[in-house]
């Protein structure tokens, strides 16, 4: 009975391994073909194979002189294969490696990389992290480590796993305008330049070959279709403008404790954007670029808008610029106050000196100019373009507020308060853009921030000045605002901002603005909005300049606020900009004498006086030589260095003489700067390795 069980019981064992063994053999069948044919690429014989993307770098976007903004940085995974490297070459090494790998690291000790070296290899891991997005010049550097260095198949070192990433390397500057390209859930955002010239920047993906192996997919460096790069965007951004605008916005916000602030320098011909700087107050108190204020927030603009009114009313013929008219510093419509800063008023003067005090009388002026017929007055406002966006590239600029007559947002008071900047809303570029056209002589020219697009040397697309409009009112008004402009500078509100080189012509603009709550704060709780925007030089105009802050809790007058950042900025463009300045050298004539020089290395001397086109007679033998300089041309003869002796460097530049004492064996010791007049230990002297000299230079 007991054999008879034992027996069943080894067939039974037996039936369940052949089972076993068919099934093993029949999932091998199952792998070989129908995964193959459904999974993996048909082609492999051996290992499975799937086709996948290879995305190509991004283009770079770069300043109008050609630097970074925007790069793209390479970076690896780096992997280890603890299986290939040889008994020996591991133990000699591992040590070493783990110090190297810790001090370049630093997340881990010495003892603990070697531990996890050491347990990667017990474990005979083949697919080992060891740093994520390491930048090619450390991926270089970890080649030459112990162990590493042998290769990846004798030291397992694997590196060739390639992400691109985008990097700004001037941090917060341009922040908001650079923008970027990203998957918001099913949503693609494009955000500043980066997203509206996506297109340029993203090139064409290509294809490749990845294999399976035991820890995953891996690159077999198969290319079906190359990808190709993006191209390059040559923006009209200065660089070097940008951080003076950033950095004396920053200040004056900090200064000021003001909620948020813009600047916008613009190319007045060109309508190129030379500088863009949005920064607002974070729930730290620092200051970011965390929202593109002079492109997508509109606001009552203020007083800044009285060009376009007063301009309206020369244009209609409706005033004349020195017309009478009585600032008594209150003036009540239906029931409405517009107050002036001083409410006493300034008395009977002309148009053009309440626009240079910038009077709340323009109100009054624009009432009665139009009285019976506020259509006209709109309808010639909409003709300067003021009812319409700017059609910049960028997404998030919203159209302008200008209400019309008949409209429900309209009654009594829109007429005198939209005469002063009120009931009308407009971006600070939509506000430059006008005060620009004025400095371009009436021509309304559209913002731009792209000057071409390039693909190595070659350009693909350049992108020309783009006119809005070639004549936003007459000459004779263009010529009278430009007048005005000055003599708000001169003579009002802007009196204050002077510039010791050149004249400007702007406009100041303090509005009332909405709390939080969406609501005017109480006497003591008023927000107000700080505005300057005019051009520079006044007289030939090369770049217009807005500057706006919000909330201020220091000062509220656009000229105290804003003017100072727009002056500081204009007096630091000045100074760097060479079209403002003469050539200093331009008739100048040309020395036939050639300057004196110290003794030195005479290759040096070759590359020096060959660049700056200076002839002279090599009769040295030597490479130290002495100099003279033998009127028309520089003589070189052999300067006597001996081996045996301490050498004579009197002469010498402190660079040249160290070089040659330090190859001499000596130590040496430098006081002072410019020419060797002396050294502790006469040149002559025996020779003694390790010894101490000291220069004394002058």
């Amino acid at each position: 009975m007991e054999k008879k069980t034992i027996i069943t019981r080894a067939y039974v064992l037996f039936g369940v391994f052949a089972l076993l063994f068919i099934l093993v053999i029949v999932r091998s069948c199952q792998i070989q073909t129908d995964g193959r044919a459904t999974v993996f690429s048909k082609k492999s014989d051996k290992l499975p194979e799937r086709t996948v993307k290879r995305y190509p770098r991004r283009g770079e976007i770069l300043d109008c002189n050609r630097i970074p903004l925007i790069t793209s940085v390479s970076t690896y995974d780096i992997y280890w294969d603890a299986t290939v490297v040889q008994k020996d070459s591991f133990n000699v090494g591992v040590n070493e490696l783990a110090k190297k790998l810790a001090f370049q690291f630093g997340n881990k000790n010495a003892r603990e990389y070697e531990t996890f070296l050491r347990t990667a290899r017990e474990r005979k891991n083949r697919y080992v992290l060891i740093q994520r997005k390491v930048p090619n010049d450390v991926r270089q550097m970890l080649r030459t480590f112990p162990i590493f260095r042998l290769g990846q198949l004798k030291g397992g070192l694997i590196d060739t796993d390639e992400q691109i990433e985008r990097r700004r390397p001037n941090g917060e500057l341009l922040k908001r305008t650079l923008g970027y390209v990203k998957l918001d859930g099913k949503k693609m955002l494009h955000v500043g330049i980066e997203g509206a010239y996506n297109t340029y920047l993203e090139g064409q993906i290509g294809e490749e070959v990845e294999q399976k192996i035991a820890s995953g997919w891996k690159k077999m460096g198969k290319i079906l279709k190359e990808p190709v790069e993006g191209a390059d965007l040559i923006t009209t951004i200065d660089k070097e403008i940008q951080e003076v605008a950033h950095a004396e916005l920053l200040e004056q916000l900090k200064h000021q404790n003001a909620k948020s602030g813009s600047v916008i320098l613009m190319d007045v011909k060109t309508g190129g954007i030379r500088a863009i700087a949005n920064l607002t107050r974070g729930n730290d108190g620092e200051y970011y670029e965390l929202f593109n204020h002079a492109i997508g927030t509109k606001e009552v603009p203020g007083s800044t808008f009285k060009l376009a009114s007063v301009m309206a009313a020369l244009e209609d013929e409706r005033i004349d610029i020195e017309d009478k008219v009585n600032a008594k510093g209150i003036y009540t419509y239906y029931g409405s106050t517009l107050k002036d800063t001083e409410e006493k008023g300034y008395g009977v003067i002309s148009i053009r000196r309440a626009f240079e005090l910038s009077s709340n009388v323009i109100s009054s002026v624009i009432a009665t100019a139009y009285k019976g017929q506020p259509s006209m007055f709109v309808d010639r406002l909409k003709a300067f373009g003021l009812d319409k966006p700017t059609g910049i590239d960028l997404e998030g600029e919203p159209n302008p507020t200008l209400y019309s007559p008949g409209t429900k947002n309209w009654s009594g008071i829109s007429l005198p308060w939209m005469s002063v900047g009120y009931e009308v809303q407009q971006t600070p570029l939509q506000t430059l853009c006008f005060y620009n056209a004025v400095a371009n002589n009436g021509v309304m020219v559209k913002p731009q921030f792209i000057k071409e697009v390039r693909r190595g040397s070659s350009v693909v697309k350049t992108f020309e000045t783009i006119v809005l409009n070639p004549k936003i009112c007459s000459e004779k008004t263009c010529k009278i605002l430009q007048s005005c402009l000055k003599g708000v500078m001169k003579n009002g509100t802007g009196s204050a901002l002077k510039s010791s080189y050149f004249d400007i012509a702007g406009k100041t603009g303090t509005a009332r603005i909405l709390n939080d709550d969406l609501r005017y704060g109480e006497k003591g709780e008023e927000k107000y909005q700080a505005s300057f925007v005019g051009y520079f030089p006044a007289d030939r105009p090369i770049y217009s300049c807005i500057v706006v802050i919000s909330a201020p809790n220091k000062d509220i007058y656009g000229a105290v606020v804003s003017g100072t950042v727009f002056a500081s900025i204009a007096n630091k463009v000045y100074a760097t900009a060479l079209q403002y300045h003469e050539a200093i050298n331009e008739n100048t004539i040309r020395d036939s004498v050639v300057p004196g020089s110290k003794d030195g290395y005479k290759s040096d001397y070759v590359s020096l006086l060959k660049a700056l086109n200076i002839p002279f007679k090599d009769y040295a033998k030597e490479e130290w030589i002495a100099t003279t300089a033998e009127g028309k041309f520089v003589q070189f003869d052999t300067r006597k260095v001996s081996t045996n002796a301490v050498p004579k460097v009197i002469g010498l530049s402190a660079r040249d003489a160290v070089y040659m004492l330090e190859n001499a064996g000596l130590y040496v010791k430098v006081k002072g700067v410019g020419t060797v007049i002396a050294q502790s230990i006469a040149s002559g002297n025996p020779l003694i390795a390790g010894q101490s000299i000291t220069l004394t230079l002058k």
